[in-house]
């Protein structure tokens, strides 16, 4: 009878299936991953000791992700572009591995790989055009479109750091928020999004002043995001403390369209619920480690770590030349 997997092997199994699946690549470090690591030099577009490395490098992303998707699909033309141009449904994993690539590439990369993903994610939009059941016109590369999209993200990615995500205030101060709005904000102006908030007083104004042209979030929408499938009973239960956590960051002015609580009130069982996602959090991250493979290949391109394990031979001394 064969012995059973020691600890480390099973722990060493779970981190490869995370990382495969938010990735898209059974490796967990696919062609963009490795970019990061090779392509240009220098810091990017944000400092590796500044707030969004901070924010986007903490595993409370895990539930700001299912936050922003709740927030974005309360507008209806955002709806309309994600249902008619993506198999979400079908492929949801491809999905997420997309929305991973330009958030970790835009916040890790060489100022050179995230110009080139920018033009990459232009040239989807352009394509991501047509009328909803009503009639009425979208285009994924409107800037008030896009606007939206950034406004939900910022909101969430910070409401989540700020309720399960590790405290930044002794490493940024207590006006981190605000400097993550700003800073984040240059993500979004690359993709062609305008007349946007710089602090998180006017993110939360931007969001309340969009309100009025939002509508209830799809059931279809709500159905994928409780139970996406091919998830495994231990998969299950992990998110089923993610999409908790998740309902009770939302903004306010989105919350009762997505059916969720929201953070406008927190009672002794929200809160309850908040600290278990916490603690959650707090384990996987000892299973993952302290870095994401895109942090670790960014931080060795910029001589702040050693290689990755997947780079190696002469690819790994002409990046370390760099």
């Amino acid at each position: 009878m064969p012995a059973p997997p020691s600890p480390s092997a099973v722990v060493d199994r779970v981190r490869a299936r995370f990382r495969a699946r938010v990735s898209g690549d059974p490796t967990g470090a696919p062609d963009w991953v490795r970019d990061i690591a090779l392509v240009g030099s220098g810091p990017g577009w944000f400092d590796p000791d500044g707030v969004v490395w901070g924010v986007h490098g903490d595993v409370s992303t895990l539930v700001g992700g299912v936050a922003a998707l709740l927030g974005q699909g309360t507008h209806p033309l955002a709806m309309a572009g994600v249902t008619r141009h993506s198999d979400y449904r079908r492929d949801p994993w491809a999905r997420l591995a997309g929305t991973a690539r330009w958030l970790v590439v835009s916040t890790f990369g060489s100022a050179e790989l995230a110009d080139r993903e920018a033009a990459r994610v232009r040239g989807l939009h352009e394509r991501v055009r047509g009328s909803d059941d009503r009639g009425r016109a979208y285009s994924a590369s409107d800037p008030a479109l896009l606007r939206w999209v950034h406004l939900a993200f910022t909101d969430a990615f910070l409401a989540a750091q700020s309720a399960v995500g590790n405290d930044l205030a002794p490493r940024f101060g207590r006006d981190w928020p605000d400097t993550y709005v700003r800073d984040w904000a240059r993500s979004a102006r690359a993709l062609g999004a305008q007349d946007l908030p710089t602090s998180r007083a006017g993110l939360d104004e931007a969001l309340d002043a969009v309100s009025p042209q939002l509508e209830p979030v799809p059931d279809s929408l709500l159905r994928f995001l409780s139970a996406p499938t091919g998830l495994g009973r231990g998969e299950r239960v992990f998110y089923a403390g993610l999409t908790s956590a998740a309902g009770l960051v939302v903004h306010p002015a989105v919350a009762g369209l997505a059916r969720v609580p929201g953070r406008g009130h927190r009672g002794p069982a929200q809160r309850l619920r908040l600290a278990g996602t916490r603690l959650q959090l707090r384990g996987f991250r000892r299973l993952l480690g302290d870095r994401s493979p895109s942090e670790e290949a960014a931080r060795y391109r910029l001589g702040l770590g050693p290689a990755p394990e997947w780079v190696d031979g002469p690819a790994a001394g002409a990046s370390g030349a760099r």
